[in-house]
């Protein structure tokens, strides 16, 4: 019996095979595509999300050399994104000149940021669960902008989906809605109920949003609502025969990503673990038995992850792709990119080489260069989308190893980052003795190094490839039945694990350093909006 995990991240779809102990069979991905047709925008297209699931689901069973008739279930996880569709349930376009296809909104997308503001302004009960700061990321600013900017746009979107919930519906036919989805981006309350008892009406009227308010306006946001992994049905015909795979397979309810990740890579020890799902942004997730109420870090959540457990979620809006773009800002980036392409292998490799060559100890080469990672406003726990980045210490050197030290400072910026969200988490009463890894940045040893260094707890790497993968995989598993619930999939598939521990002494004093220059930083940045304000 084997289980297909289907993972939809910012820039590709992926599936991967897994067999019932968690064994990573083969996978395989596909990119999507994604227009920006404004600053601060990011759209994508639900079809050409699905094309390139079915392809990856195709090359991946192929490859594992499974049968299609031995998939016995699939989970499906997403980045939460926002699908516009009618009632007859095809693409209403979000683009500004209204682009045919382009239906979903990317997470990332800030067009409603003053939207999040005024809804902060004005307040109301769900905010407690998302850290008294609700986020531009997330749906009610971008359906509150939506309505005002597009009003025909969104009176005609008669079903606006979470995309993970949207896979699902296209799977299997269910309009049922993820747990997770809901509490996480919709501000449902999840501890009230799975028949619609969360959503605040109040809350809703006073931020604008009439039009999602009672039965009618429940049915476009969802009224039937599952806990992850709760079998919603199988495979379609249609979808069957596109995804190459038998017909009535069973589909499990969806995850975001980082909960999928989380799911793959917390195993056993959920409640003392903070899961990092590090790769374009980073989500910083921990589990308690109590809710924690953590200023700046969305949560708690009920039930988002595991029946019965809250969960908090802090994040960095810009991680991987505060890497990227630090490099590519950079005179010498052109010819290490040209050489890196010619030996096959990514920039960062080539830069984690010449770190070693310059010191011994390549952490302390960063005592004059800081990096203020925020380029994409600070998600958790300042809450504050306004927040731009910034470098101190540049140098007229334009060579490749100032770009070293740029890299290098930036790894430690995001793990410094982290480090403020877990002091937060823990002084709310959230007890995190570890931190366990996944995503594309778990690649990468200097950035596991510096945060384990720069937070001072040991770091823990699944050995295991794709803990994405695996978790939307655990998910089939307990549609499927084979499983009894996710917390059983966890202790039956969870990969081994390596870890990291911290280094004390002079690097522990040297992050500490280094650790209040940062703060100082994020304060001198506010300074600095105060002082321009009332110029």
């Amino acid at each position: 019996m084997t289980f297909i995990g289907i993972d939809v991240g910012t820039g590709s779809a992926r599936a991967g095979v897994f067999d019932e102990r968690g064994t990573l069979l083969a996978a395989s991905g596909r990119e999507i595509t994604m227009w920006r047709p404004r600053p601060g925008w990011a759209q994508q297209s639900s079809a050409d999300i699905w094309e390139s699931i079915c392809a990856a689901v195709r090359e991946a069973v192929a490859a594992s050399g499974v049968r299609p008739e031995e998939v016995a279930g699939l989970g499906f996880d997403a980045t939460c994104s926002l699908v516009l569709a009618d009632a007859a349930d095809r693409p209403v376009s979000i683009g500004p000149e209204g682009a045919a296809g382009q239906d979903v909104i990317v997470w990332m997308d800030h067009r409603a940021l003053s939207d999040a503001e005024e809804i902060n302004a004005i307040g109301g009960a769900p905010l407690r669960h998302v850290g008294e700061v609700i986020s531009p990321e997330m749906q009610m600013p971008k359906l509150r902008w939506l309505q005002r900017e597009m009003p025909h746009r969104f009176a005609r979107a008669a079903h606006l989906w979470d995309l993970p919930d949207w896979l699902v519906w296209r799977a299997c036919g269910s309009r049922a809605r993820s747990l997770c989805s809901l509490v996480c981006k919709w501000t449902y309350l999840g501890h009230l109920g799975l028949e619609g008892e969360g959503w605040d009406d109040d809350f809703l009227s006073t931020i604008g949003l009439d039009a999602l308010t009672g039965p009618e306006g429940h049915a476009r946001i969802g009224t039937e609502i599952a806990t992850p992994g709760t079998r919603l049905g199988g495979l379609t015909a249609l979808a069957a025969a596109e995804l190459g795979l038998p017909e009535g397979i069973a589909v499990g309810a969806s995850l975001i990503d980082a909960y999928a990740g989380a799911l793959g890579t917390l195993g056993a020890g959920a409640a003392q673990s903070l899961a990092m799902i590090a790769g374009t942004s980073t989500c910083h997730i921990a589990v308690t038995a109590e809710p924690a109420y953590v200023p700046g870090v969305w949560g708690p959540y009920f039930g988002a992850l595991l029946p019965g457990l809250w969960v908090n979620e802090g994040g960095q809006s810009a991680a991987g792709a505060l890497i990227d773009a630090l490099l590519a800002r950079h005179g010498a980036y052109p010819s290490l990119r040209a050489e890196a392409l010619a030996a096959g292998r990514h920039p960062a490799t080539l830069l984690d080489a010449r770190l070693s060559e310059m010191a011994e100890d390549t952490a302390t080469l960063t005592r004059s260069r800081h990096v203020q990672p925020d380029a994409h406003g600070n998600r958790s726990p300042l809450a504050a989308p306004w927040r731009r980045g910034g470098i101190d210490g540049i140098t007229l050197d334009t060579g490749r190893d100032d770009l070293a030290l740029d890299y290098l400072a930036t790894l430690q910026a995001l793990a410094y980052g982290t480090r403020h969200i877990l002091e937060e988490m823990r002084a709310a009463g959230a007890a995190i003795d570890s931190i366990v890894v996944s995503g594309g940045l778990a690649k990468n040893a200097l950035y596991l190094r510096e945060t384990a260094d720069a937070c001072g707890v040991p770091v823990i790497v699944p050995e295991a490839r794709e803990p994405v993968l695996l978790g939307s995989a655990m998910l089939g598993a307990v549609a499927a039945g084979a499983q009894r619930s996710l917390a059983e999939a966890m202790r039956a598939m969870a990969p081994a694990v390596e870890e990291i521990a911290p280094r004390g002494g002079a690097i522990a004093a040297y992050h500490d350093a280094k650790y209040r220059v940062f703060r100082r930083m994020q304060a001198d940045h506010a300074a600095y909006r105060e002082i321009m304000a009332a110029g």
